[in-house]
């Protein structure tokens, strides 16, 4: 990995991670409008039982993003934390789909890569 080109240097040429890969390999929107701890988390949020709300569902759902969003897509080095301003982004669902996910998705694992 090269930080100052964002790319990886192999012995048969260079390669970079792309819009499209994020796209095909995790089914993340490239289109539309850009846009804690994760143990208290888990804590919080257990799994929903037969006879929960659907506030609790709702909550539930948004914490289970939560973890997605800061244990998988956009992790930081220590795999533990997820900022917060995700969390504007999870009040309507209908809405959330339409952002492109994808890019941002993208530009966090630069900016880690490099930091790295």
């Amino acid at each position: 990995w090269r930080p100052e080109t964002h790319k990886y240097h192999l012995p048969c040429g260079e390669c970079t991670i792309t819009l499209e890969d994020l796209q095909l390999q995790l089914g993340l929107s490239v289109d539309g409008p850009t846009l804690t701890e994760m143990s208290w988390l888990r804590d919080t949020f257990p799994e929903l039982g037969n006879d929960s709300t659907e506030v609790e569902r709702i909550r539930y759902a948004r914490a289970y993003i939560l973890k997605i969003i800061g244990g998988y897509l956009m992790p930081d080095l220590s795999r533990n934390l997820v900022h917060l301003r995700w969390l504007l982004k999870l009040i309507d669902f209908r809405a959330d789909g339409k952002f492109c996910w994808g890019s941002v998705v993208l530009a966090t694992l630069y900016q880690e890569m490099c930091g790295a």
